[in-house]
């Protein structure tokens, strides 16, 4: 009983901080007018602005990949040169 009233409790919270509860006082989202604006006058500045948030959603998965591969082929590269250490140190049987 006292697990379901934290769980409840923490999905409450998180619902309220993440706006998915309604506010009496706001029944719409507010928007920045200065960009409604903006962005209403001119044909070809909201093709500029999605490609500039696709942009940036972009950039964290771009860097976080180039550090993954190059990760991954530090650790190959590591590997087979232990490898060929190894290879080096023991000795080869004849029968």
């Amino acid at each position: 009983m006292k697990s379901l009233l934290r769980l409840t409790l923490a999905a409450g919270v998180f619902a309220a901080t993440a706006g998915a509860l309604p506010h009496a006082w706001q029944s719409q989202a507010a928007a920045c007018p200065g960009c409604k604006t903006a962005n209403e006058t001119d044909l070809r500045r909201p093709t500029a602005y999605m490609y500039s948030i696709l942009f940036m959603l972009g950039m964290p998965a771009t860097i976080f990949s180039c550090f993954g591969v190059a990760f991954y082929r530090m650790s190959r590269r590591e590997m087979l040169a232990q490898d060929a250490l190894f290879a080096e140190d023991t000795p080869v049987e004849t029968p």
